[in-house]
């Protein structure tokens, strides 16, 4: 399966694998399965699957960057940044590349994004788990600005959402899983779009059909 678009996102109905095939493609490229840069060793829990050693990655111009951030273990991410600083070392804190502020000092959302703003550098991958769980329609306006400065500095994104603003970046590949496999879909084909405007420009109709009265 090849990647043309500096973005490119996984969509899908809940329980189709998007977690669980972004995170074989992060472990294949060598990062923690918990989340982090490939520096990150912990284990809180192992629990992923082994579907990266069925995967090969292949790119010609190795990114000197990169991060997985998944939402569902970042607290863990988040930990383990704590108890480096507090072991101590010749260099610098850790948090320093982390815009400074403890991670759980922050709101969930705010610490997410701190990761983006102030950890991602450029000429990197980034591979990023279902982001709109931490962050608000403002805030995946943020994201999705962070992405496109990444984007122009030789960056690459991996993206499982559900989020139709995330999907919306422009030239991005939507890669939809379902029971049938893989296929590549237009942003407005997508069922995220689809059910996001539907509701939108009618909620009392949706409703309508969905309560009962």
């Amino acid at each position: 399966m090849a990647l043309h678009s500096p973005v490119t996102f996984l969509v899908g109905e809940n329980g189709v694998g998007k977690s669980t095939l972004l995170e074989a493609i992060a472990v294949a490229a060598g990062f923690n399965p918990e989340g982090g840069t490939k520096n990150f060793s912990f284990t809180t829990r192992s629990t992923h699957s082994k579907l990266h050693e069925c995967i090969m990655l292949a790119k010609y111009d190795f990114p000197k960057d990169g991060f997985f951030l998944r939402a569902e273990s970042f607290y863990n991410v988040a930990t383990n940044i704590g108890e480096m600083d507090d072991a101590g070392g010749l260099g610098a804190p850790v948090i320093q590349s982390f815009g400074g502020i403890s991670l759980h000092e922050q709101s969930h959302g705010e610490s997410f994004l701190s990761v983006v703003l102030h950890r991602f550098g450029g000429n990197g991958l980034y591979i990023l788990d279902e982001p709109e769980a931490a962050l608000s329609p403002m805030r995946l306006l943020t994201l999705l600005s962070a992405m496109d400065r990444l984007v122009k500095n030789n960056s690459q994104f991996i993206i499982s959402t559900h989020s139709p603003i995330l999907m919306a970046y422009p030239g991005a590949e939507i890669l939809e899983l379902s029971d049938e496999g893989i296929r590549s879909v237009g942003y407005k084909e997508t069922e995220h779009y689809q059910v996001t405007k539907q509701f939108l420009e009618n909620p009392e109709k949706m409703l309508h059909y969905l309560l009962d009265d």
